[in-house]
């Protein structure tokens, strides 16, 4: 577990130290802010945060990637790499390291929304248990799409072309449960594939816990993505020590 530690607390660091980070989160806030508005937050007059839960599936898909590019990509860049694999420490658990930290730094992004729900509670007497799920739904998202954007950032050093390829298969997760691609589906396929796809898609499962109810299959959906990307990551870089 010191290994482990090591590496978060490096890593952690590591954003505060240099103007991404805070790049990011002025980037990330702002439109985490506007977004809501541009939709009618006041129109609504519903003292609630669904505007806002509706927007960070599109915002993630950006946001999350250009955050874990760097993870991977940048130390095969510079040859640390070598380095740190060579470390009295697994795979593992650097990989793990790694990813929680950057898991801690998009919460400490989500936290610093909290002007949002302050201002819903402002303005009427909103669901807070609603919001309260919304959130953790939104904490399972931004680990999904970030366990994907990491993988991705261990297959090559440059993180332009990782940014990129994280962005489509996180688009193609968040679509596939769009109601205008199943319905485009069902003309093609049989409407048990179409139910098919639609389970896999992170829309599906965040819409679901954004409601207010946490059900344990749609859990279950994003432990097993997080597991399964992380997994494919350190089958990656395990390769890669070998040779």
């Amino acid at each position: 577990m010191n290994g482990f530690w090591a590496v978060f607390k490096r890593e952690l660091k590591g954003y505060f130290t240099t103007p991404v980070a805070y790049v990011f989160l002025v980037i990330f806030l702002f439109f985490a802010g506007y977004l809501p508005f541009r939709e009618g937050f006041f129109e609504r007059r519903q003292a609630d945060l669904r505007l806002f839960f509706d927007a960070l599936p599109l915002l993630f898909v950006f946001m999350v990637p250009s955050a874990a590019m760097r993870l991977w990509a940048e130390e095969r860049k510079s040859g640390s790499i070598e380095l740190l694999l060579t470390l009295p420490i697994t795979v593992g658990q650097a990989v793990l390291g790694k990813f929680f930290a950057a898991w801690a730094f998009l919460a400490i992004a989500l936290l610093l929304t909290f002007p949002l729900p302050m201002t819903v509670m402002r303005l009427g007497e909103p669901d807070i248990g609603q919001i309260v799920t919304g959130y953790i739904g939104a904490f399972l998202l931004a680990g999904g799409f970030l366990a994907i954007g990491m993988f991705f950032s261990a297959l090559t050093k440059n993180q332009v072309i990782s940014f990129i390829l994280a962005v489509v298969a996180c688009a193609v997760l968040v679509f596939a449960g769009n109601p205008t691609t199943l319905d485009y589906l069902a003309l093609t396929i049989s409407p048990a594939m179409v139910g098919v796809v639609e389970n896999l898609s992170l829309q599906t499962h965040f819409e679901s816990i954004t409601r207010g109810v946490i059900e344990f299959k749609d859990i279950a959906y994003f432990v097993i993505l997080i597991a399964a990307w992380v997994g494919a990551c350190m089958i990656v870089l395990e390769e890669r020590k070998a040779n």
